[in-house]
């Protein structure tokens, strides 16, 4: 479990990964938030929540860390995780936001899932989307998973991963 000396020996960690990186941070926040836990990890105990850290950095030129697509955001966000997991001897989730990034890209996510969705049940035809990686296409799934008039599927290998809407 994650606590407070844990909360706070994160931000400083983060903030001197990014220091010596020479990325100038303007603001750090760590939040803390939990997730059920679909699978274990080799040197997780049986719980059923995982702790999640939330970290939400703001910087001046924020291009630079989320690279194309978020590619580059997501693997900042792997190599951050491991240090800190290390650091700390605990196993977490992080969940890296830069400028709000992230929470951008779901809200547009889940709003396009809505839309297509819609438009599905009504044409009553199937709507192909453009590939995605497994963390966009997990946002998809999980905002239309509730939907009783259409099915989702990932169909596709690799990068050209993609989700297909379809009708019931």
């Amino acid at each position: 479990m994650i606590n407070q000396e844990d909360i706070k020996k994160i931000k400083e960690i983060t903030e001197n990964f990014f220091q010596k990186m020479t990325i100038s941070l303007s603001k750090t926040e760590v939040g803390l938030s939990f997730r059920e836990s679909n699978h274990k990890e080799p040197d997780q105990t049986d719980q059923e929540q995982q702790d999640v850290v939330d970290l939400n950095i703001k910087l001046e030129e924020p291009q630079i860390l989320i690279g194309e697509k978020g590619q580059t955001l997501f693997e900042v966000q792997r190599l951050l995780r491991m240090i800190l997991n290390k650091s700390l001897q605990k196993v977490f989730y992080l969940n890296l936001d830069i400028n709000d990034y992230k929470k951008k890209k779901v809200e547009y996510l889940k709003s396009m899932a809505k839309d297509l969705a819609d438009e599905v049940s009504f044409s009553k035809g199937e709507k192909i989307l453009l590939p995605m990686s497994s963390y966009e296409r997990r946002v998809i799934h999980t905002e239309l998973s509730q939907r009783n008039d259409i099915i989702t599927e990932s169909q596709g290998d690799g990068f050209d991963r993609h989700i297909v809407i379809k009708p019931k």
